[in-house]
């Protein structure tokens, strides 16, 4: 494992480098929300059906992924990866200045559009850079983003309770900070108008609807226990550092999730892994419903493990099927499956009032298993892949 992640590295160090950082702030910004949660829905009861639609506000974006990366492999160079994550910085300072319900509807939804941008043209430049070892460098670079993704929260948390909402202005530092560097170094990529090949929708339509299916649920498993597991811990008592905490260690520890499903999958097959982490995703989703105190901790780390060990594979796959426009696919897989996955979030979220944290719960670990029959179905055609 040791020598393939080094041939992945030595590919292209100072690109890589550069994308991991970029996707590391992009999607810590980007992710910042479930870490202010509590203090929203318990400190000054902002009612759960309204946070489930501030999570849809900053989740739905993302489902313009697919028209993002058809429009990225045909622009090509690295404007996308650069606005985007100057959009997700800029839309969480304009949170910390502006605190209306309406404005901050719109500004989530800005902090998606950046999302939306960046993620097409970084992944497929990720896989660019990695040379032959895909699967390796996808996860490499997957990887700083579920960092980000996972200290973002607690930064959030932080920073509110010791400034309140409008200590958000200082997510913006580290861009500043980094931005001399990371633009210059990001990989330009080729337009593809000139080589892009027809795209086979006939063919295509099977598995991309599994895809679909599959990326949606458990996008909405995913965003749902994050945004739940935070509010639910503060309103029994908990500190808001802490309620944040649990989002960072179920993201943070995924993380190696993240890394494993990339780098096992070059070896055992891409539907062996999905087949397994599907399985202990929803079996740790299920225990977690009925987990109290420490026994929370453990269970969210393993949940992330299992949840962010398909992410690379799912994004390779969708690569594969839409082989003519790597970037489109990259943009189903990722974006298109998380937005319609934020439709479900509020009616999800809004059911925990009446009903309880622990039943819905229950419901998210019922969507997991619910994509086990379409990983049969999503995989590349032969006439695709040729």
């Amino acid at each position: 494992m040791q020598k393939a992640a080094q041939g992945a590295w030595h590919a292209n160090p100072k690109a890589l480098s550069a994308l991991i950082v970029e996707h590391f702030l992009n999607d810590g910004v980007a992710n910042f929300l479930p870490g202010v949660l509590p203090v929203l829905a318990v400190d000054q009861h902002v009612p759960l059906a309204l946070i489930g639609v501030l999570m849809t506000a900053l989740i739905f974006g993302q489902s313009f992924q697919p028209l993002a990366g058809w429009w990225a492999d045909r622009v090509g160079g690295k404007l996308f990866i650069t606005g985007g994550v100057f959009l997700t910085t800029l839309g969480a300072v304009l949170m910390g200045l502006f605190h209306s319900v309406v404005l901050m509807v719109m500004f989530l939804f800005l902090i998606g559009v950046g999302n939306t941008l960046f993620h097409p043209q970084a992944l497929t430049a990720a896989r660019t850079v990695g040379a032959r070892r895909e699967g390796i460098s996808m996860s490499i670079f997957l990887v700083g983003g579920e960092l980000g993704r996972g200290l973002g929260p607690l930064a959030a948390g932080l920073l509110v309770a010791g400034f309140g909402i409008k200590g958000l202005v200082w997510l913006a530092v580290p861009y500043l900070v980094t931005a001399p560097w990371t633009i210059p170094n990001t990989p330009r990529l080729e337009p593809r108008k000139r080589r892009t090949a027809k795209i086979h929708w006939k063919e295509h339509r099977t598995p991309t609807l599994a895809l679909i299916g599959f990326t949606t649920l458990r996008a909405a498993a995913t965003y749902g226990i994050i945004t739940l597991a935070p509010i639910a811990w503060r309103a029994r008592g908990g500190s808001i550092a802490a309620s944040a905490s649990l989002v960072s260690v179920m993201i943070g520890v995924g993380v190696i999730g993240n890394l494993l499903g990339g780098t096992v999958s070059d070896r055992w097959g891409r539907r062996r892994v999905l087949w397994l982490t599907t399985l202990l995703a929803g079996v740790f989703l299920a225990g977690f419903g009925v987990a109290r105190g420490f026994w929370e901790w453990p269970l969210l780390a393993l949940l992330g493990m299992a949840l962010f060990g398909s992410g690379p594979v799912t994004t390779l796959l969708a690569q594969d099927i839409f082989v003519e426009n790597p970037a489109l696919g990259s943009g189903i897989a990722v974006g298109l499956g998380n937005g319609v996955g934020a439709i479900l979030m509020t009616p999800l979220i809004a059911m925990a009032g009446p009903w309880g944290t622990t039943h819905v719960v229950w419901i998210l670990a019922a969507l997991v298993f619910l994509t086990l029959p379409l990983i049969t179905l999503m995989h590349p055609r032969r006439t695709a892949r040729a």
